[in-house]
């Protein structure tokens, strides 16, 4: 027997986990890639300040490397650079919040459905079903055109359109769970559906919750750039990326690249990173890995 086998036999679960974590090198490019985002957006304007209130018709389509203006300016004479930091802000914020939201309901809904069988189990996921028919993107298109978007509204909307995944992979696993012992024993001993749902079903589903959360995380923020690209997020002087891409693709057939690259590639570069993050925490939660 090796030194390496001897050494990984003696390390706890959560150690290995870890260790199959940081052995993704996707995944710990994925945190550092968001921890610097993260950095960029909220704490580069306090470095870089820039005014994104009023506009400046006397520094407008400034390009890259202009003074004071290091990715140049838009056509209204934004600073670019401090329009991705404030944009970065919203669409990060959106997209926690709204993945953080839709990941508590879908558990909370599947977690009971799974547990409580019979007609509820086949109302709920009904309802699950009817919603996955339609269209993310088609609902928020329609409430963007009834309701005045902000950052409240667009992290409800987008957190309450998002659930259903999440919902329908919670409680496949607690129809599993339901029958393992220690809830039956609980059960047994006078203890109470919603004790046995909080304290034992979603606890021991945590690992497919945390990894669903960060890829709603990524979808939310997707989203978000879908409704803004198409007119439909939040209005000026507010942004986010999503309309950055709408407010520059005008411009880029007249050579003005900077207007629309930077918001690009922060977009997929962000999603492309909490999707690894994601593939690393399935590796830190795989029960039958932890053996290895």
């Amino acid at each position: 027997m090796s030194t390496t086998t001897i050494l990984t036999r003696t390390l706890t679960p959560r150690q290995r986990g870890m260790r199959r974590f940081l052995q993704n090198k996707l995944a710990v490019f994925g945190i550092v890639t968001i921890a610097l985002f993260v950095l960029f957006c909220f704490v580069g304007p306090l470095i870089h300040p820039t005014d994104q209130i009023h506009t400046d018709l006397r520094s407008t389509m400034l390009p890259p490397g202009s003074p004071g203006h290091p990715l140049g300016t838009d056509d209204v004479g934004y600073d670019v650079l401090g329009r991705l930091m404030m944009g970065g802000q919203i669409s990060i914020l959106i997209g926690l919040a709204a993945g953080i939201l839709a990941t508590v309901i879908g558990t909370l809904w599947g977690a009971i459905a799974g547990y409580v069988g019979g007609v509820v189990d086949t109302v709920m996921m009904r309802v699950v079903d009817a919603g996955i028919a339609i269209p993310a993107t088609f609902l928020l298109l329609i409430l963007s055109a009834i309701l005045r978007p902000s950052v409240p509204l667009m992290i409800c909307v987008i957190g309450l359109v998002s659930w259903l995944v999440p919902a329908r992979l919670v409680r496949a696993e607690s129809i599993s769970l339901k029958s393992r012992e220690y809830v039956l024993a609980l059960r047994a001993m006078g203890g109470t559906h919603s004790r046995a749902v909080l304290k034992h079903i979603v606890p021991n589903t945590v690992g497919t919750i945390v990894v669903n959360a960060t890829f709603q995380v990524a979808d939310a923020i997707l989203l978000v750039a879908y409704i803004s690209f198409l007119g439909m997020g939040l209005q000026k002087p507010a942004t986010d990326w999503g309309a950055m891409l709408t407010s520059g693709i005008t411009y880029t057939y007249a050579g003005a690249w900077w207007l629309i690259f930077p918001a690009g590639f922060c977009i997929v570069l962000t999603v492309c990173a909490f999707n690894s993050i994601g593939d690393g925490l399935r590796d830190f939660f795989d029960v039958k890995g932890r053996a290895a």
